[in-house]
Formats: structure tokens, C-alpha cells, sequence
């Protein structure tokens, strides 16, 4: 199989920016890589992204995939503008999705790499030291939340993983990049008193019973990170590999184990293998089959996102 590139889809919400998409206007979030993407090129064009993982199996999603998850494409990855603070939210795990949604429904344990932050830039991730259950279950659907939230600062560069039950939100003055399994399940603890408006309404119940006081996380960043192979970010269901302004070519390698997502997110890149070529603009995402095995990223001013599943 040949690598790939996916159409967008873009998403409208009252928070979000114009940075990605400036001649268009507030888009909200791209979804770059998900199963209802349609592919744009290469004997797989006009497919459904979620049609060519059950055609192409372990070929396309790897063999540690498909022993995982089965034909189903397993993430979902998008692209954040936020101008305004998003809701602030918790999401399920896969017994909690199933509980709640219903069979078949996958949790959402996901990442968050800046792309960019403003001077000023804030996430949420987790509560204060200390708070109890009881503390949450008042202050649930409440500006009481924001007396207990744990605020973190952000720069560009800095990534974090946030585990189901954590109560997370990001703040205006941030884009960034969100590799998630396949699930969209958001529960709205609070959405700073604005209108509930159809489609943005809380969950209360949902969050009282998903809601973990002790669940957070701190920041890891490109400064502070061992160079080399490793990963920045990793977990069972995916992991994210940063390549950033590399002076020589990168060696990378799916080892038929899992299909590699490739997102440029500055500058432009061209990422070979063999008998193939492609260019990756800003923004855009390639998705390289699990049966490609070896690829490099030429060198070039820009940083690159690979996003797969572990062993």
C-alpha cells in the first residue's frame, strides 16, 4: 500500500480562532485524521478512511492494531484554535464509554502538543492538592470549579497526556494538536455560564460519576526531553513522536505493527520511502500504511508529528 493524504473536516464553535484556516474565518478544530475522513489521492481516493482500514487491515493498520482494536481505525487526531476557553470537561474510560454511550463506544484518553501559545497561554489539568469527592460533587455545573482547578502555564512546545476522569480545559491563546483514541464522548462539567444552547449542553450526571478528584497530569516539553527515538508522549492506545529542524534525515519505521500519522505542523517536509515521495505542506497529514516499514523525513526547518500505536 501506498501512503495517503486525508480531506479535513472542519469544525465551527464558539471558541475557537482563525489560525487555522486565516482567509476562512473561526474555525474551531480541524479534524485531520479520523474514520470518516475521505482519502485524496492513490488507488484509495474517495474512500472513507474507516471503509480502507476494513479493506486493507493488518496491510494498512498493522498487525499490534488489528490484535488491539480489530479493522476499526483506533484515533483520532485534531488541530485546536482556542480564543476563548473551551468547556470544562472530563471524558470516560472504554467501561465508563460503554456504560454510558453503549456498546461498541471507546473511551477517550488523549494528548495535547502546543503548536503554538501566546504569551499568557493556560490549560486545566486535574483539581487543586487536596480536593475531595465531596468538594467536586457541589461544585459540579458551578463557577465553584474555578476556585479548585489546577491552572497550568503554557509554552510552545510543551505537550501533556490527559487520562480519562481528569477534569482538563484549554484557555484562549493556544493551537494545538489532540491525538485521542477514536471516541468524541466530551462531558461538560462547566461552560463558563454560557448559554446551553442546543449541542452545548452539561452533563452533569455523566461527570459526577466519570470525575476523578486525584486524576491530572503535568506538562512534558521539548526542552526537557531525552533526544533520540523515544517518544514524547505515550501510552497503551498511541504514542507521539516529535521531530523538530532535523540537519540530517530521519530514519523512521512502522514494522508492520502500526500505521504512522504524519502531521506538519510549521514549515514543510518532504518524507520518502520506497518508490515513494510525498510533501507535506502546513498542516497537512500523511498517513503511511503499516506495510510501508521504512520511511525518512529529509532534513528541513520545520517540526513533524508521528503519531501511532505502541506494541
Amino acid at each position: 500500500m501506498q501512503p495517503f493524504k486525508l480531506e479535513p473536516e472542519y469544525r465551527e464553535y464558539v471558541w475557537g480562532g482563525s489560525r487555522i484556516r486565516p482567509n476562512v474565518g473561526r474555525t474551531a478544530e480541524a479534524w485531520l485524521v479520523y474514520e470518516n475522513n475521505m482519502i485524496t489521492g492513490g488507488h484509495l481516493k474517495g474512500m472513507y478512511l474507516s471503509e480502507a482500514a476494513v479493506q486493507g487491515g493488518e496491510a494498512l493498520l498493522g498487525r499490534a492494531v488489528v490484535e488491539k482494536t480489530g479493522k476499526r481505525f483506533p484515533l483520532l487526531i485534531k488541530l485546536l484554535d482556542c480564543a476563548d476557553w473551551l468547556s470544562l470537561q472530563v471524558h470516560p474510560n472504554n467501561v465508563q464509554a460503554e456504560f454510558w454511550e453503549g456498546p461498541g463506544n471507546f473511551g477517550k484518553m488523549e494528548a495535547w502538543y502546543i503548536v503554538n501559545a501566546d504569551s499568557g497561554a493556560q490549560l486545566v489539568s486535574g483539581f487543586k492538592v487536596g480536593t475531595t469527592k465531596e468538594a467536586v460533587a457541589r461544585a459540579v455545573g458551578t463557577s465553584s470549579l474555578l476556585d479548585i482547578i489546577e491552572r497550568i502555564d503554557l509554552k510552545t512546545g510543551d505537550a501533556i497526556l490527559i487520562s480519562p476522569g481528569t477534569i482538563h480545559t484549554l484557555g484562549p491563546g493556544s493551537l494545538v494538536y489532540e491525538v485521542q483514541q477514536t471516541s468524541d464522548i466530551t462531558y461538560r462539567v462547566y461552560d463558563w455560564d454560557r448559554p446551553m444552547k442546543a449541542g452545548r449542553k452539561l452533563h452533569l450526571e455523566q461527570a459526577a460519576d466519570v470525575l476523578d478528584p486525584k486524576a491530572g497530569g503535568g506538562l512534558v516539553s521539548m526542552e526537557t526531553a531525552s533526544p533520540g527515538e523515544d517518544p514524547l508522549i505515550a501510552c497503551e492506545f498511541f504514542a507521539l513522536r516529535v521531530i523538530a529542524d532535523n540537519e540530517l534525515p530521519v530514519q523512521c519505521d512502522t514494522r508492520f505493527q502500526s500505521f504512522h500519522c504524519l502531521t506538519m505542523v510549521e514549515g514543510e517536509g518532504i518524507i520518502e520511502g520506497d518508490g515513494w515521495q510525498r510533501r507535506l505542506g502546513k498542516f497537512e497529514t500523511l498517513l503511511i500504511p503499516a506495510s510501508c516499514g521504512h520511511y525518512h523525513i529529509h532534513p528541513g526547518t520545520h517540526t513533524c508529528l508521528v503519531a501511532y500505536v505502541p506494541d
